[in-house]
């Protein structure tokens, strides 16, 4: 199964059982169906641009920029730029066929003179979490060959759950660049090797973390494995134009004012696939571009999905529901965790890990 197939798979897991419903209710009637399918059609292929005059309307910035309400700044040299979090948005949604997130990132950082729809193009989101100061007296204890054994294991365990419930299965290979941490600068990076189902591409799953005095910034490359060399090349440039503004660096933390977060450096690598809680990811949607896409304005993914060509109509409505998890099957006293929607989420610390 290739990628872009997986991804419209998931999605359509997850939004197949509204559509099954809507066509399935006996009031309704085939023929006002068929007419409203028809409209939705010719009104949706109204809003198709072409690639070129969706990449024109983004509006890229460069040098210096500010995130956030004066939380950290970008200061990116002529091979990057940046898009806002609207931009950034619309770019992951309706360029690269994600689904969309309630709470967009801050930005995207990306290469300079490059198409974000070409083949060869990539990209770094750009978020906040506001966890806390995040203690770094662990750095030097951490075995980080330890902890890929643990994360897959866990991920192994989640796996069973996963293909029971009739979810593909995520493979962490390894490492794709073991952690380091610049204890002078504040920055931890890493990268994994993911494999999704039968998929013939892995999945480059790399990662930038900037303490900051109450909270981390969060940086994520989109990007294909086969892409490993470029990024690695990139992160130095990356990892240079990203610093917090004074008053929210991590040197300034003051243990009488600021909270500490509830974990360490560990949690940052290890991420919800270290949390022992039960039922690990629903449906797990991967964040990367695949390919081309058509593009169209207003979320293209969900919209062709959700609304289905009239001669496919009948099939969707005879196809069976989603597998959905009942709540008895999870331990009363063992908490669910809450179902990963991207790779992004994949890598959140979860409160239970202290590590």
């Amino acid at each position: 199964m290739s990628i872009k197939d997986s991804i419209l798979a998931a999605a359509l897991a997850a939004v197949l059982p509204f559509t099954c419903i809507a066509y399935a209710n006996p009031e309704t009637e085939p023929e006002s169906a068929a007419v409203d399918a028809e409209v939705i059609e010719t009104e949706d292929a109204a809003q198709y641009i072409s690639p070129e005059e969706f990449v024109a309307s983004l509006e890229f910035k460069s040098g210096r920029v500010v995130l956030g309400n004066d939380l950290a700044t970008l200061n990116l040299p002529d091979t990057l730029v940046f898009l806002d979090g609207e931009n950034a948005q619309r770019l992951l949604v309706d360029g690269w066929g994600n689904p969309p997130d309630d709470v967009p990132p801050l930005g995207m950082i990306l290469p300079a003179g490059v198409s974000p729809l070409a083949d060869e193009s990539w990209g770094v989101t750009v978020e906040y979490e506001d966890s806390g100061y995040v203690s770094d007296e662990d750095a030097a204890d951490i075995d980080y060959g330890d902890m890929l054994k643990d994360m897959q294991a866990d991920m192994h365990e989640a796996n069973t759950w996963r293909e029971e419930n009739g979810y593909e299965a995520v493979q962490l290979v390894g490492w794709a660049a073991e952690p380091h941490y610049d204890a002078e600068g504040k920055k931890l990076y890493w990268a994994k090797e993911l494999k999704f189902g039968d998929s013939d591409a892995n999945t480059l799953n790399y990662n930038i973390r900037v303490l900051g005095r109450k909270g981390v910034l969060v940086l994520n490359f989109v990007a294909n494995m086969d892409q490993l060399a470029e990024i690695e090349a990139s992160v130095p440039a990356v990892l240079a134009a990203t610093e917090f503004n004074p008053g929210q660096r991590y040197a300034e933390f003051d243990p009488d004012l600021d909270t500490v977060a509830a974990y360490g450096l560990g949690a940052l690598v290890a991420g919800k696939v270290a949390a022992k809680t039960g039922l690990l990811a629903m449906l797990l949607v991967l964040l990367k571009k695949f390919w081309f896409i058509p593009v169209v304005l207003g979320g293209w993914l969900f919209k062709r999905i959700g609304l289905r060509k009239k001669d496919t109509a009948s099939e969707e409505a005879s196809a069976p529901a989603a597998p959905v998890a009942a709540p008895a099957e999870a331990k009363a006293e063992e908490p669910v965790q809450a179902p990963a929607q991207t790779v992004m989420e994949l890598n959140k610390p979860n409160d239970a890990d202290k590590r």
